[in-house]
This record gives structure tokens, C-alpha cells and sequence, in this order.
């Protein structure tokens, strides 16, 4: 799709306003609005954005952080292939934008232009990687009384009931995502209460990660029209099931198309390749989880026994690992075979939660790194001892301290632009410091409302 098509479907579809969105460092999905006549001036040029805009946090302050003063310019530049329309505002459409600079070149803090990097760095080895974002989700609503955020239903996991009270949002989130050029897979009521998991095919990485961005908003704007609120807080509720964003991902030969994880004479099927791409991801996870669980919320999810991660391991459909080899389907084993990295959740900016797992399973690659053996229990079942056999060790339990993990990573601090490496530490930092030392309900009251 280009801009005439963009344009052309705009006119046929009676579309007014059309979106332009972007990602920030908090996760929060941002943008602003142009209206269908300015909209081909738009589609060459973007729409302006002052430098600060990425400066913000959770909470909506302002860090100061050098590179990002709210003097100069940015521009929003839609990429045309990113165009939907928004089925349940038949008036509105909306595209993913880049960051660029005012004269067009390369905006450093852009996180969909780093996520295009990670991508090429697959490239120029050979690769091309596929990957689906798994998301879940709670319906809510907020209580008059107490003005606390309460569960839309009282179902319980998998429960079929949680099928009937929520059936005619399932069904009108199903024809909105096929509306948005998305195929819906699952679609489902998940383990809490109005907690929901919608999962999309696969895709190449780039639309992967767009595709993510369209889901949630069409998520949030499909629950209204049913008077609830939808939250992809990792943890809005503390009494129940956590809600995470599942990356499944596999990396394919790009001169052959065949799926590299795959290896028929390995054990379960799981080739050597997949197994070092598995060691990078285990070896740069202390840091990398700064960026797949990126808010001060996320570490209620991250405890043993939750499904969740708590221990960096990985195994054979071992959903309590912090990477799982998934078992592939039935006579499509060749181009099923894929991992499951289960620590990321919905608070994340899927261009950098993405760009962060591609850079250490290819870091992984190339070192030959080994992840060790599968492991084939919960890993909270293992004596110290057996762990310490193992290596296995615990994921950071903050989010001060996954940082500080980012801080000491020379891959990630080797790939992200300085500016971006610097400030999102910056804005997550000013996060732990707005958070900590407030009580529970602000912290689940905040990170409800802004996912």
C-alpha cells in the first residue's frame, strides 16, 4: 500500500480523521490527529512533534534529559503499509508513524526505526524472523463507590461461562482485527476474572510489532462501545492472574524459507540453531527484561509459580520457564516450530520488546552460546543446589534493578543510539522514583487506566 492508496481508501470509506500514532518510552501508545483534507500534505511530510515528547513518563512528568528539551522538532512520518481503518469508529483511521527529525533524517530515540535495525542485523546474517505478540487483557469497570477498577465478570479460568458473558465483544474483536488486516487465532476467556487472550498469526517481525499496536488500540476502543475499560496492565488486579504479551518467534533461512528451528532428527524436533538463539536470550534476560517488562508494575507478574518468569531457564512446553520451546502442530511440524519468551508483558513498546529479544538471540548465534539443559519442572521445585548445578538464577524483582542490569549490558548499550540508550534508563528511573514509596491502589489505579 502507498500513499495514493492510502488516500484513495480514505475517500471510498468516508474516513474524516486519521490518526498518526507512536510508541513511547513508557509503553504508552501517543499521537495526534489530522483531519482527511491536509491528508496527503501529512502522508509526505508528518505531523510535527516537539523533541520532549519522549521525555515523558507513567506519569505523565517531564524528565530532563539533554537531547530531548522541549525545543526543536520531530516529525511523525506514517509508514502507508501500516494503514487500517477503525471499524468501530467508521469515521477514523490510523497509521504507525517513525520519528525522524525535521529535515527527514534519522531520529535516534525512534523505537520503530531500532526495531527496522534488529531486523536488518537478521538480514545481513541470513535471517528473517517471524514473531506474534499473545497478548492478554482485563475488561473493567470502575466501582462509583469505592472508584476502584473492578473485573467486568466473575468467570473463572477457561471457564466456558466467561464464553457467554463476554461472547458478543469476542465476536465484534474477531471481525474488527479481520477488518484491520490481522487473522485472528485464539479468542478467549483467560484465567481471571474478565481477563481475556487474543493471539494473531505470525507475521514478519516489523509488522509484528505494528500489529501489536493496532490490536490494543482496537482492544480499548471495541470494550468502550460494551461500557468497559480494557487494561494490558501486567498486574491490575494483585489477588489474581497477571497478564502477559507472549512473544512466539522463529527464525527462517531467507534464501530457502525454511524454518531454522526446526530439525527433525533433534531432540523434540528443536534444532542447534534454536537452541544458541535460546542461550542469548537466557544470557542478556537481567537486562533485557528493562525492556519487555518495562513498568514498575510488571514485577507483581514476575513471581514463581505464576506462569509467568522468575527464574531464568527455558524447557520443552515448560510454561513456567522463562523460554519454551513450543511442541509444533501435527503434520506442520517444519513451519510451527517456534519459541515462546513468556517474559513480556503488555506495559511493553512492542518495537523495543522485539528489537531486544531479535538482538539477543542473534548475539546468542553468533557465540554459540548454550542455554543448558531443558528444563523439565517448575524451577521453584529445585533444591538450591540443583539450581545452583544449573545456573539458574532469578530475574531482577524490580524495576530498579532490571535497569540497573540494562545499565552493564555492552550488547544493548552496543546497538540502542546513545541517545535512546541513555534517556529510556533516564524516564524509567524517574518511573521507580514516582512509584515507590506510594501505596498499592495508586500504583494498580495508574497502570490500569494508562494500558
Amino acid at each position: 500500500m502507498n500513499a495514493q492508496d492510502v488516500l484513495n481508501a480514505c475517500r471510498t470509506s468516508e474516513v474524516e480523521l486519521v490518526r498518526f500514532i507512536y510508541c513511547d518510552f513508557t509503553g504508552v501508545q501517543r499521537g495526534k490527529i489530522t483531519s482527511v483534507d491536509d491528508l496527503a500534505n501529512r502522508l509526505h511530510h508528518g505531523i510535527n512533534l516537539t523533541k520532549a515528547q519522549m521525555a515523558f513518563t507513567l506519569l505523565d512528568t517531564v524528565v530532563d534529559i539533554k537531547g530531548m528539551e522541549p525545543v526543536g522538532e520531530l516529525r511523525m512520518v506514517p509508514d502507508p503499509e501500516t494503514f487500517s481503518m477503525l471499524p468501530w469508529l467508521p469515521s477514523h483511521a490510523s497509521l504507525c508513524a517513525d520519528l525522524v527529525e525535521k529535515n527527514g533524517e534519522r531520529y535516534p530515540a525512534c523505537t520503530r526505526t531500532w526495531l527496522k535495525d534488529m531486523i536488518s542485523r537478521a538480514g545481513e546474517r541470513g535471517f528473517r524472523i517471524q514473531a506474534a505478540f499473545e497478548p492478554e487483557f482485563y475488561l473493567g469497570v470502575k466501582n462509583a463507590q469505592t472508584g476502584r477498577w473492578e473485573p467486568a465478570d466473575d468467570a473463572g479460568i477457561y471457564a466456558e461461562t466467561g464464553f457467554d458473558f463476554q461472547g458478543t465483544f469476542l465476536t465484534e474483536m474477531t471481525r474488527t482485527l479481520r477488518a484491520m488486516g490481522m487473522m485472528p487465532e485464539m479468542v478467549y476467556h483467560e484465567g481471571g476474572p474478565g481477563q481475556q487472550e487474543i493471539s494473531i498469526r505470525h507475521s514478519p517481525a516489523l509488522r509484528a510489532a505494528d500489529n501489536q499496536m493496532k490490536l490494543r488500540n482496537a482492544v480499548r476502543g471495541v470494550a468502550l462501545g460494551h461500557g468497559y475499560h480494557a487494561s494490558f496492565a501486567p498486574k491490575p488486579f494483585p489477588w489474581t492472574f497477571g497478564s502477559g504479551a507472549h512473544v512466539h518467534l522463529s527464525v527462517w533461512d531467507s534464501a530457502t524459507n525454511r524454518n531454522l528451528m526446526y530439525d527433525p532428527h533433534a531432540e523434540e524436533s528443536f534444532s542447534q540453531l534454536g537452541r544458541f538463539f535460546v542461550g542469548g536470550i537466557l544470557k542478556h534476560l537481567p537486562a533485557m527484561i528493562a525492556l519487555t517488562c518495562p513498568s514498575y508494575n510488571s514485577y507483581r507478574r514476575l513471581q514463581p509459580r505464576s506462569w509467568s518468569t522468575s527464574a531464568i531457564c527455558w524447557g520443552y512446553d515448560n510454561r513456567q520457564a522463562a523460554v519454551r520451546a513450543a511442541s509444533p502442530f501435527w503434520g506442520r511440524e517444519a513451519e510451527t516450530s517456534n519459541i515462546e519468551i513468556k517474559a513480556v508483558d503488555g506495559s511493553s513498546n512492542p518495537y523495543l520488546a522485539l528489537g531486544a529479544i531479535i538482538a539477543a538471540g542473534l548475539d546468542g548465534v553468533e557465540h554459540q552460546m548454550d542455554p543448558g539443559e531443558p528444563l523439565p519442572m517448575d524451577p521453584s521445585d529445585l533444591s538450591d543446589e540443583e539450581r545452583e548445578r544449573r545456573g539458574i538464577r532469578n530475574v531482577p524483582n524490580s524495576l530498579r534493578s532490571a535497569v540497573g542490569e540494562l545499565a552493564c549490558n555492552p550488547l544493548y548499550k552496543e546497538l540502542m543510539p546513545e541517545l535512546m540508550w541513555r534517556a529510556y534508563q533516564q524516564v524509567k528511573l524517574a518511573e521507580c522514583e514516582g512509584f515507590e514509596g506510594r501505596d498499592e491502589e495508586f500504583e494498580i489505579d495508574r497502570h490500569f487506566y494508562a494500558f
